[in-house]
């Protein structure tokens, strides 16, 4: 049985994202290996602050190049296109949760690699929103 008091504490980790917050943190850091790790923290904040401010995006591990290269090992022989169940394994491998069930191409099973980068960006910004605007 947990007391009040670890309640109110989950309940304020999971309102203001701070598990989420801190993964994504911890997962950046192991990531870049930064020579000066608080610094290199201090301006994830200061970014992850300035995209909720602007259109700036978010500090994400996989960048544009990182979605065409998923994009060509799911795509070996260029056709420009994968499959709704390729596009929704990678998204998944990603760690995005919320993945859009009729994505453009989904009715002929043809996902292109520009929805493909569309639909994992978004997915992306929205796992890494770990701000809350107050």
């Amino acid at each position: 049985m947990t007391s009040l008091k670890e309640e109110e504490a989950t309940e304020y980790l999971k309102k203001h994202k701070i598990l989420e917050l801190m993964d994504n943190l911890t997962s950046m850091i192991f990531f870049h290996r930064p020579e000066r790790p608080r610094e290199f923290l201090i301006e994830q904040l200061e970014q992850i602050k300035l995209s909720k401010k602007t259109s700036v995006n978010s500090p994400c591990l996989f960048s544009d190049a990182n979605l065409d290269a998923i994009f060509g090992i799911l795509d070996p022989i260029n056709r420009g296109h994968i499959t709704y169940a390729q596009f929704k394994e990678a998204l998944t491998t990603l760690g995005i949760k919320n993945i859009n069930d009729q994505p453009d191409g989904s009715v002929s099973d043809q996902i292109t690699k520009d929805t493909f980068k569309n639909e994992a960006r978004f997915g992306l910004s929205v796992s890494s929103d770990t701000f809350i605007m107050e």
